[in-house]
């Protein structure tokens, strides 16, 4: 019997303040929302195909995120990189060819690493018959 594999569809972050936080992540392209689930916190939350990223306030009961890695596919590496060290992210490795793409690593204002990636284009322009 085929499973497919799991479908990463959450990711949260914790952030002492979640305003700057979604500040940082807006500047990356995600559009968020600010609301609650019933009594609990406000936070922030983005869906962008089927994937719901969420930044949440770290409080003393919350454990904290901070040595998780994301990483985001973006337009420009080369673009991108001096907006979000603008507005406060350090670099961690700038941006430089990959084998994946062009490739940076930043942290955001929280200090989770990001790592930013413009896929290569691929250069087989050859024409395949049916």
């Amino acid at each position: 019997m085929y499973a497919p594999p799991p479908h990463l569809n959450l990711v949260v972050l914790r952030s002492p303040d979640i305003h700057r936080a979604a500040k940082f992540y807006s500047a990356l392209g995600l559009l968020f929302t600010c609301h609650s689930h019933g009594s609990g916190p406000a936070h922030y939350t983005s869906d962008v195909s089927g994937l719901v990223f969420e930044i949440y306030p770290l409080t003393p009961k919350s454990g904290s995120t901070i040595g998780t890695r994301i990483g985001f596919v973006v337009d420009s590496v080369d673009e991108l990189v001096p907006l979000v060290v603008e507005i406060g992210a350090q670099i961690t490795t700038p941006p430089c060819n990959s084998e994946w793409g062009r490739r940076a690593v930043v942290k955001d204002l929280d200090g989770h690493s990001v790592e930013l990636l413009t896929r290569k284009v691929s250069s087989d322009t050859s024409i395949r018959s049916a």
